[in-house]
């Protein structure tokens, strides 16, 4: 984690700030990065690691996107990705699989969590990201939770809601470049501003 911030956030860049629903157990809870799984972190980001191998449709997604973008170089100059939530959560699934929980998935947690939900946006904020526009990873429960939130909060001027990567990739993956175009128009949009 440290290698990755050091080799692609060195340097006092304003970026925009990009806001997943929070670290899935086989990418940011397994190397600390956001959707980056073991497997792209060797493979696209050139860090070593020797830990468990992992595989994550999500970093399949948001790295073909970035690859699309111009390379993670130029990709991380711009946008800086992150969680609304920092820390991952698990349940027991069907057939007592563990699965991702999200902090949206039940009222309790989502309540259990709220203060620190709000004290993680302005840490990630005072970083020195810009403010103007955010962009959320997921329109359903993730989107209507965050601009709710940016209504009490007034974190951001506008948020910009994309389909998230794995809903894309477990649902609409013949579509997939469609889906990177669209992120990509987005992007681009706010840096051509």
């Amino acid at each position: 984690m440290e290698q990755f911030y050091k080799k692609f956030y060195n340097d006092d860049n304003n970026r925009y700030l990009i806001l997943g629903i929070n670290p899935g157990r086989f990418g940011a809870g397994v190397t600390g990065i956001p959707f980056t799984d073991s497997k792209r972190l060797k493979s696209v980001c050139g860090i070593a690691y020797t830990g468990k191998e992992t595989h994550e449709p999500s970093s399949v997604f948001v790295y073909d996107m970035i690859n699309a973008f111009g390379g993670t170089v130029e990709f991380y100059k711009h946008f800086y990705i992150h969680s609304v939530f920092p820390l991952g959560f698990t349940a027991t699934g069907k057939n007592q699989k563990e699965i991702n929980y999200n902090y949206y998935d039940s009222k309790e947690l989502t309540d259990s969590v709220y203060s620190d939900i709000i004290e993680n946006i302005k840490k990630q904020i005072a970083l020195g990201v810009n403010t103007d526009t955010c962009f959320c990873f997921g329109n359903g429960k993730n989107e209507h939770f965050l601009r709710k939130l940016n209504e009490s909060e007034g974190f951001f001027k506008s948020i910009v809601a994309l389909e998230h990567p794995r809903f894309i990739m477990q649902y609409k993956s013949k579509s997939k470049n469609e889906y990177i175009d669209k992120y990509l128009s987005a992007f681009r949009e706010v840096l051509n501003k």
